[in-house]
Formats: structure tokens, C-alpha cells, sequence
């Protein structure tokens, strides 16, 4: 119970990089599985729940977008896409998709252990390194119930599979309710470190949001009201 062995898959065509990153998330006791294409990464990652996927963008036989597609259909597995430098606009397709982060080749094996570690941390479903120290910190509204500690969204009851970046989007949003915030503000708060991101990521992720959501409960997924002209609100027993 004291250490929790985390599982990643590096996902790559080119098997000098796949090493690289597997030499140094060894070294940080992750457990490592290795994909060469797109075919292979999506029949690995549908058989296995790894804690992280590293998914490079641009594969032969199919290419990380298209992995990304048809693993959101399935799962919610924190996935960190690797992109090469003037891939903007497939970066916010990425987004799109339901990648929760990407990296830009090329990279710092250092910075992708630690982007690694930020979304084990956002993705946690246990106390492990978490900085909570509440016994039970819930937030309950009429049709949805958010439980921090254990990162778990409930929807009349029926539980929601969210991504960590929609998670982290729904909580900030919930905590203060009816405060209006603008994109801007929100991919700072959300999207924390350096993330100089299309304004479209956050549209792209209040819409996945509200999908989730009203595949279980449509007042949960009215709660999440656009301000339009200046952003989004979480509003209780928003009609």
C-alpha cells in the first residue's frame, strides 16, 4: 500500500525515442509497455488499462489521433500526445480528441517524466500524492455529486468516466458556483504550467463535458452554462 507501481505506454515509431523515454521512466519505477504503430498501441491500450499513454501524433498504419478517437470511445486513460514542432492545428485536434496533454518534440526526457507525474497526480483515484489531507471532500448538488479524493463523478447516482483534464475542468468550475470565467482565465487555472493553447480547447472540452453528462443526466449537464460574449459558469438548477 505504501508504493503503487504505475504502468505507461510509450507509444512511437521510432524505437530510439521509445527507448530514451523508457530509460528514464524506468528509473523513476514506472512499468513500461512498448507500441511501434498506431494498430498495435490501440489494441494494447483497449486490452490493458495502462495510468498514462505516450502517443506520438504522426504514425504509420494509424496515426495518434485516430488511436485517440477510438480509445475515448472505450476508456478515459490519461493519454500525453507527442507532436513535432508546426502541428498546431493537429494539436487542437488532439484536444478534440481527448488528449489531456501533449509535448513537443523535441523534448526533454525530463520534462516528460515530470508531465507524466503532474497527470498521475490530476488522475489519481487514491491518495497517492495528493496534498488533500480532508477525510471526505465532496461536492454534492441536486443530480451531481463530485468526490475529490477519489476523483469520482456521480450522476443521478450512475457514475461518469471523465478524462483528467475534464474532471479538472468540471471541479474548478463547481467549486464556485455561478462565477462567470472567461476562456483565458480558464486555461491558466486548468491548464496550469506554460500552456499556450488555442482558446478552442476549452470550448472543445465543455462540450465533451456536457455530453458525458447527458448521457446520464441532462440537469447535471445544464448546470454548465455558457456566458456568451465572456465564458462559462457552473449554475445549480440551471434550466
Amino acid at each position: 500500500m505504501n508504493e503503487q507501481t504505475y504502468s505507461v505506454l510509450i507509444v512511437d515509431d521510432e524505437e530510439r525515442i521509445r527507448r530514451l523515454l523508457k530509460m528514464y521512466l524506468e528509473r523513476e519505477e514506472f512499468q513500461i509497455e512498448e507500441a511501434s504503430d498506431g494498430v498495435e498501441a490501440l489494441e494494447k491500450a483497449l486490452e490493458t488499462d495502462y495510468d498514462v499513454i505516450l502517443l506520438d501524433l504522426m504514425m504509420p498504419e494509424m496515426d495518434g489521433l485516430e488511436v485517440c478517437r477510438r480509445l475515448r470511445e472505450k476508456k478515459s486513460t490519461p493519454i500525453i500526445m507527442l507532436t513535432a514542432k508546426g502541428e498546431e492545428a493537429n494539436r487542437v485536434q488532439g484536444f478534440e480528441m481527448g488528449t489531456d496533454d501533449y509535448i513537443v518534440k523535441p523534448f526533454s526526457p525530463r520534462e516528460v517524466v515530470l508531465r507524466v507525474k503532474a497527470l498521475l497526480r490530476r488522475a489519481s483515484k487514491t491518495s497517492y500524492l495528493s496534498t488533500e489531507t480532508s477525510a471526505k471532500n465532496v461536492i454534492v448538488f441536486p443530480h451531481l455529486t463530485i468526490d475529490h479524493d477519489a476523483h469520482r463523478v456521480s450522476a443521478d447516482g450512475k457514475e461518469v468516466s471523465l478524462t483528467p483534464k475534464e474532471y479538472e475542468l468540471l471541479y474548478f468550475l463547481a467549486k464556485t458556483p455561478d462565477k462567470v470565467y472567461d476562456r483565458e482565465h480558464l486555461l491558466k487555472e486548468v491548464w496550469q504550467y506554460e500552456f499556450f493553447g488555442d482558446l478552442r480547447t476549452v470550448d472543445t472540452h465543455i462540450k465533451r463535458l456536457r455530453e458525458k453528462l447527458s448521457k446520464i443526466s441532462e440537469p447535471a449537464a445544464k448546470m454548465i452554462v455558457t456566458v456568451w460574449g465572456v465564458g462559462y459558469k457552473f449554475e445549480v438548477g440551471a434550466e
